[in-house]
């Protein structure tokens, strides 16, 4: 039986999830609210819980309530299209409490606002996650291009998201997900059959000697089950309790995605953009040798870069911003090194020349020759 983690306060590694849900819903939810060619905005939470913890800490439906009011109830003030929250809990006994604790806040919402009733729909639903997924109302709904979503998939263990439902999820158009896997349980039980029937754990290969490494690794699997001709953008964040580690992993076919999630991910380890823990074992800050903005991240990928650019691989800004996006980091260091090379005199741009690193997708084109 899977651990009830509503039914005591949340620990700090869950904080940390749920701190990173927060803000990249934070993150995510003004810009398809305000994109013109969306016309509804759908927010599905299949693995919603019961809605607080033991000490009344909100869990992701109330966070994600909160977050679509934002400051001053801007957001709600100023709804332009229908938006709907989706929340479902396969535990009936969750499910029945989570119904409540939405109705209380949503009416405590309203009382405080003085608003009348909530602009937004909600539907709270009690259903195995993968029912509920494949329903065909839902996936009407997936598939519709014409709409924004976004999906929290925050399953205990690793069992729900199997090979066929990320498959799914990386289809599925105008759609950003994000979700939570046990990594150090399937390294643990790599060679057992009920692991085998979910992850093909013949793909993955762990280092004994960096266990540290395995949530890392486990999105490296999900990564290579992308096809190689698809424009996709996938990236985790490693979480550490004790000696075990789990953690996040996040997927969107926009780079502005990518830009928004990565972030949030910087903002919470300035070292890597990966880990709440020290993963590639960067210099402390009290360190003789500690400098900010350096890490081994940003040096192995500034060198990768480098190469690529003065062997013509790298040819024009927009290959290599996204190059750098895929790669987990901040688009500006690939912006930082072309600004080094052309005042090195090693190179020079051609066309619409800029040097924006962020909302990629809107910055001008321009060629990189060498000299």
């Amino acid at each position: 039986m899977t651990k009830d983690i509503n039914k005591e306060a949340f620990d700090d590694s869950t904080k940390l999830k749920l701190e990173i849900f927060r803000e990249c819903f934070r993150e995510w939810f003004p810009v398809f609210k305000n994109n013109l060619f969306i016309k509804k905005v759908f927010v599905y939470d299949f693995f919603a819980g019961s809605g607080t913890d033991s000490a009344g800490h909100f869990g992701s439906p109330l966070i994600l309530l909160q977050e679509s009011k934002g400051k001053d109830k801007k957001y709600c003030d100023n709804i332009s299209k229908p938006i709907e929250f989706f929340f479902n809990e396969s535990i009936k006994k969750k499910a029945e409490k989570l119904k409540d604790t939405v109705e209380n806040y949503l009416s405590d919402c309203e009382i405080d606002n003085a608003c009348g009733r909530c602009v937004y729909k909600t539907k709270v639903k009690n259903n195995d996650f993968k029912d509920c997924f494949y329903e065909t109302e839902v996936q009407n709904i997936l598939q519709n291009g014409q709409y924004g979503k976004f999906i929290l998939l925050d399953q205990y263990g690793f069992k729900e998201i199997d090979k066929q439902v990320f498959s799914d999820l990386v289809k599925l158009p105008k759609t950003d997900f994000i979700f939570f896997i046990s990594s150090s349980f399937i390294r643990r039980f790599k060679e057992e059959l009920g692991t085998k029937a979910y992850i093909d754990t013949g793909k993955i290969n762990f280092d004994e000697n960096h266990p540290n490494e395995c949530h890392r690794i486990i999105a490296n699997y999900f990564k290579s089950l992308i096809p190689q001709n698809r424009e996709y953008y996938l990236h985790h964040f490693s979480i550490q309790k004790g000696a075990n580690y789990y953690g996040l992993i996040f997927g969107t076919n926009h780079s502005l995605g990518m830009e928004k999630f990565l972030k949030v991910c910087w903002k919470k380890d300035k070292f890597s953009g990966e880990s709440n823990f020290n993963i590639n074992n960067d210099e402390d800050e009290d360190s003789l040798f500690y400098k900010p903005g350096k890490s081994i991240k940003q040096k192995q990928l500034k060198n990768l870069l480098l190469e690529k650019i003065l062997k013509g691989d790298i040819c024009d800004n927009i290959t290599g911003l996204k190059y750098t996006l895929s790669n987990g980091c901040i688009p500006k260091l690939f912006t930082d090194i072309l600004k080094k090379l052309e005042k090195d005199g090693k190179i020079k741009r051609i066309g619409d020349l800029n040097y924006a690193s962020t909302n990629i997708h809107k910055a001008g084109k321009y060629g990189i020759e060498l000299t």
